[in-house]
């Protein structure tokens, strides 16, 4: 481990489930928001739903079937179809929009905040997520995320696993994929990563789904860190 604290610089995070809760904050937020202004859904199942729509929906821009588009966008574009589905359609636009932006309203995991700020106090440390700059600084503001810096991959224009993603974030630090490690609570993302020449540090967040989940429960690959949360990584990362 030595060596590995000795050649790391920076330390990129994903940030959807890994750093945040996206569905415990969504549900929370828009069962008040929907008794304060007569809506009624099943927000669980909302969240779930529209968080499904988020991958088959970077997947167009990744093809190239579609132009670079960012996720804002792509969340608007996804809620508009479930507001239909759930017989929402007396949502006004400023209501759409404020719902849209739940994303950028996310709780931190109880060991987010306090885990980064001891890694930053030796590393540098960044999103490297799909969000886009503005939601991450948002989500950001909101939750106290210590950020050195803000590294959507809008930056790059495409969308994790590309290879332009963990590249891009390497080249923009002016580093060597070997002194960027890739931290998240998702096995895939970090195999790209690895693929990329990047270290990766891995942690399980078991409830980010919801009480049934089955992915992402433990490593499955040997990253080169696998931890209980940020605070453990950061003890692991001698911080």
């Amino acid at each position: 481990m030595s060596s590995l604290t000795s050649t790391v610089k920076a330390m990129v995070f994903d940030t959807f489930g890994s750093v945040v809760d996206w569905r415990g904050s969504i549900v929370r937020d828009l069962t008040r928001w929907g008794n304060e202004n007569g809506f009624q859904a099943d927000w669980t199942l909302f969240a779930e739903q529209w968080r499904s729509m988020y991958q088959p929906s970077m997947e167009a821009c990744r093809s190239g079937k579609r132009e670079f588009t960012v996720l804002d966008v792509l969340h608007r574009e996804s809620l508009d179809v479930l507001i239909d589905q759930y017989g929402l359609s007396k949502m006004t636009e400023a209501q759409r929009e404020h719902v849209n932006k739940v994303w950028h309203r996310l709780d931190g995991w109880p060991d987010s905040v306090g885990g980064l700020a001891r890694l930053k106090s030796k590393y540098i440390i960044a999103p490297l997520s799909n969000g886009n700059i503005s939601l991450l600084t948002d989500i950001a503001k909101y939750t106290g995320l210590p950020w050195d810096l803000n590294l959507s991959t809008e930056v790059f224009r495409c969308y994790k696993p590309q290879p332009e993603s963990y590249l891009g974030v390497c080249s923009a630090l002016r580093l060597d994929p070997a002194e960027v490690m890739m931290c998240a609570a998702h096995n895939n993302d970090l195999l790209a990563a690895k693929n990329c020449g990047l270290k990766t540090a891995f942690w399980p967040r078991p409830t980010e789904y919801g009480p049934t989940q089955t992915d992402n429960l433990v490593a499955t690959e040997e990253w080169d860190v696998v931890a209980k949360d940020i605070r453990d990584l950061a003890t692991q990362m001698g911080v």
